[in-house]
């Protein structure tokens, strides 16, 4: 071996110890702790995320700065213990209704009867929306951001073993899309135009089968891959949600672990974290589907133009309890002040140790050069 290609063998072993281990659970970081977490979406015009705990909202900063959000007389005090999922406004106009979702509003699932949806208002004030009948329940809800569904707010329900989907428009007045999806919950997202055959097509995961399905404004349902990840009731793929352009320059992906008791993964109720530093270096890249699981939050990446690729990013099962909505925030969140870059995080010391290790590698390498 030349000198030229020992001291690149070295400094390559070198910088390999600087790169994520492997793909494990290790790499998700329990970032906040907030009691019944169990869903997290936004970002709002301000940049703040927006939590649900048991029966209680939060905002939460960038930095970490967790606040209690409409506590007021009347604010928000509903379903408490429940998976009252939500939503936040983009602001965005629905020509059928001729009228506007007002930005950073916030709508969530009332799982008591009559079931529906409530709308919050910027201020904290809490009131009945839309009423939802024909289902059994509530299980989903995201917002239409492409316009396919005219940027009416898309909500799931179980029907007798199958799912309906309702279209809210600002009004409050529904119209059900189709009440013959296949079981399907959790944490749904409208794929952006971009997103190969499926651009603007409702995303849904199916706990049971592993399948992730694309639902059409005209009820058509398509499967957009099989996840491969482990399947199950409170196992199996629980969560989608799309990479926003920008991401990779230093954006955050967000998952919220609520405590189960009783349970082989048991969560912590704490916000999960990862890195857009983190996530580009397992491959991720801005306009990627991300789907994880409930139990253990492993996760793929799947990516759409003329065909879908699914690629493994997390494989190895946590003990976290993965719920609700999967949020990947860019780098510079929209109306909000761009944020750093998220740069690598070494441990302490890593510095002082990987230029004493370059120093000692040089040093040998030079003097096996003298004694040639």
């Amino acid at each position: 071996m030349t000198f030229g290609r020992a001291a690149l063998a070295v400094l390559a072993l070198l910088l390999a110890g600087l790169a994520p281990a492997d793909v494990g659970g290790q790499v998700w970081e329990s970032w906040r702790h907030i009691a019944g977490v169990f869903d997290v979406v936004g970002p709002r015009s301000d940049g703040r995320l927006l939590v649900a705990g048991s029966g209680r909202l939060f905002l939460v900063d960038r930095m970490g700065t967790v606040v209690p959000f409409a506590t007021g007389p009347e604010g928000y005090a509903d379903d408490a213990g429940a998976e009252a999922y939500l939503a936040v406004s983009p602001g965005l106009h629905v020509t059928g209704g001729g009228c506007d979702f007002a930005p950073d509003e916030a709508f969530v699932l009332r799982l008591h009867q009559p079931f529906g949806v409530t709308r919050v208002s910027t201020s904290g004030m809490a009131q009945p929306f839309a009423a939802i009948a024909g289902t059994e329940s509530l299980n989903g809800i995201a917002f239409d951001t492409t316009g396919r569904f005219d940027h009416r707010l898309l909500v799931s329900g179980p029907v007798r073993g199958r799912t309906a989907i309702v279209a809210i428009d600002c009004r409050g007045r529904t119209q059900v899309i189709t009440d013959a999806a296949p079981a399907l919950e959790g944490g749904l997202a409208v794929a952006p135009s971009a997103f190969g055959a499926f651009g603007g097509a409702l995303v849904a995961p199916d706990e049971l089968s592993g399948r992730i399905y694309a639902i059409d404004p005209d009820g058509k349902v398509r499967t957009i891959a099989e996840s491969g990840l482990p399947t199950g009731g409170d196992i199996g793929v629980e969560s989608v949600g799309f990479v926003p352009s920008g991401f990779t320059r230093g954006g955050e992906l967000y998952y919220a672990d609520r405590a189960t008791a009783n349970n082989p993964h048991p969560g912590t109720d704490s916000l999960l974290r990862l890195d857009a530093h983190t996530l580009t270096r397992l491959g991720v890249r801005d306009g990627d589907m991300l789907a994880a699981t409930e139990g253990g939050a492993t996760m793929i990446a799947v990516r759409c133009a003329t065909a879908c690729s699914v690629t493994q990013i997390i494989g190895t099962p946590t003990t976290a309890h993965g719920e609700g909505h999967l949020l990947a925030v860019a780098a510079e969140p929209a109306g909000g002040t761009a944020a750093a870059p998220a740069a690598f995080k070494a441990p302490p010391g890593a510095a002082f140790v990987v230029v004493a290790l370059l120093a000692v590698a040089i040093a040998a390498l030079a003097v096996a050069w003298r004694r040639r």
